[in-house]
């Protein structure tokens, strides 16, 4: 892990808890309660089926109590449930054929509703893509960033960029109009090619031996380490939100990119290298499903309609994801550490593999009103959850004490003027065959552990969703 001073570390991860009984939410306690006072106005009359439905009873309390990769297990089981059922009526699987409009080439999933426009941005005088989501009416506008890293800036510039980053929150958390945001970061392995045809270009015939000895070992070498590094930042807005809302789609494309522009990015450690046109758009989402056609030439994404920019063929497994010849796998974020980690603890998930691997940051900024009530929740649960405990046990868990401290800290940060942020991490890797699916999970796994304390796990039941999540498809997972 690279090594950073402790003024570049981060702290103050906390999932929300719920007040219930044990280790189940508020919702099953008062579920089981309301079992066991129905068991017991029925054995009143029928005193037998007390034998039956009082084990019933603490046996589903038992594992809504009881947790399965970071889920309560009735969860975990349910979902396993609603999955095979879905699976058995062939509604996992998807097939695109021609439909009567409005159903036409649509996207698969959860990005059916989108549509892309081609919209012209005045303040640039190009071209930009905004996907439309026919559902709800948001909008999603995309900005391509360039590459790069501040491993080797000085302590004061990573500061400067982590406040001009929280900056940016607090502007979203100020503007009603901006629902959330994702930030991707895709990495595809090069086959080195251009590395060596780059190189060939600058080679001198007469630099010493040593040295073209040396370029030469690194060419033969250095292709199965080379990547494309392609990251982007999808801005999720609703164009009504407003205090004249806007009449007709072009007014709400102009009203979606006036927002967006007011987002200043300058500053946060990332160059933005522009917003992404229609064809940026039908590329990354094409290559995604085919990664084979990465590296296409620009006219051959030109003419695709958005429907076909989809998988001709899919199927949403219970732990990949099978489209167009090629398999992915998509982890979730489980728990973040509760000690400080520095800022460069992705690091080792973006660093370059064997597989191509999109990892996404979804973001909600709560307004400032929202995050004072959740936070104040919060304290609250965590209080009762404590009290409770010491009224049975005669004393407090050290664990809920500490979350307790940990809740209260994060109402004074609050206070002082930090954002109250919903967010969530989410890792995709795509290999070709289906024989290298375990190597690819292989090699998520030891990118995910070298992290050193991050916890994610698989999306069960969800890997098609959180595909699309990584996209810039118009689906924010956090977004209501």
């Amino acid at each position: 892990m690279h090594e950073v001073p402790d003024v570049l570390r981060v702290e103050g991860f906390r999932a929300r808890r719920s007040f219930g009984l044990g280790s189940m939410s508020r919702n099953a306690t008062f579920a089981v309660a309301v079992a066991l006072t129905a068991d017991g106005l029925l054995g009143v009359v029928h005193p037998g089926t007390l034998l039956v439905t009082v084990p019933l009873t603490l046996a589903v309390a038992a594992l809504a109590a009881a947790r399965r990769h970071g889920m309560p297990a009735l969860s975990y089981f349910w979902a396993q449930l609603a999955w095979h059922r879905a699976s058995r009526t062939e509604m996992t699987s998807f097939r695109q054929v021609l439909l009567p409009h409005p159903f036409a080439l649509d996207l698969p999933g959860v990005g059916a509703p989108s549509a892309l426009i081609a919209a012209h941005d005045p303040t640039t005088g190009r071209s930009v893509g905004v996907v439309h989501d026919r559902a709800t009416d948001r909008m999603t506008l995309t900005t391509l960033l360039a590459p790069g890293g501040s491993l080797m800036a000085p302590t004061n510039t990573v500061r400067g960029n982590i406040r001009t980053w929280s900056a940016v929150l607090d502007a979203m958390s100020t503007d009603e109009q901006i629902k959330g945001a994702s930030v991707t970061i895709q990495i595809t392995p090069g086959a080195g090619e251009a590395l060596g045809d780059d190189v060939r270009l600058r080679r001198r015939p007469e630099a010493p031996q040593l040295a073209q000895d040396t370029i030469d070992e690194l060419v033969r070498t250095t292709p199965r380490a080379t990547a494309s590094v392609t990251p982007w930042m999808s801005v999720t807005v609703d164009p009504m939100a407003t205090a004249i809302p806007p009449t007709d789609l072009a007014e709400k494309v102009a009203e979606a990119l006036r927002v967006v522009d007011t987002l200043d990015l300058s500053g946060t450690g990332t160059d933005v290298f522009r917003r992404a046109t229609d064809v940026d758009l039908r590329r990354i989402v094409r290559s995604a499903f085919d990664p084979g056609c990465f590296n296409a030439r620009e006219e051959e994404f030109q003419e695709l309609q958005w429907g076909e920019c989809g998988p001709i063929a899919a199927d949403d497994g219970w732990e990949e994801y099978a489209h167009d010849g090629a398999v992915s796998v998509s982890w979730v974020l489980r728990e973040m550490p509760r000690r400080p980690i520095p800022y460069s603890v992705l690091l080792p998930l973006l660093s370059p593999g064997r597989f191509q691997r999109r990892i996404t940051l979804a973001y909600r900024v709560l307004d400032p009103y929202e995050g004072e009530a959740v936070l104040e929740r919060e304290i609250s649960n965590a209080e009762q959850r404590a009290t409770a405990t010491a009224q049975v046990r005669g004393r407090a868990r050290w664990s809920q004490r500490a979350d307790h401290q940990r809740a209260e800290q994060a109402a004074v940060q609050a206070a002082s003027g930090a954002q109250v942020v919903d967010w969530t991490l989410m890792v995709t890797t795509t290999a070709f065959t289906a024989a290298d699916l375990p190597a690819a999970r292989q090699d998520l796994h030891r990118a995910v552990k070298a992290t050193r304390g991050i916890r994610m796990r698989p999306a069960y039941g969800a890997q098609a969703s959180v595909f699309a999540a990584g996209l810039p498809v118009g689906y924010n997972p956090l977004v209501r």
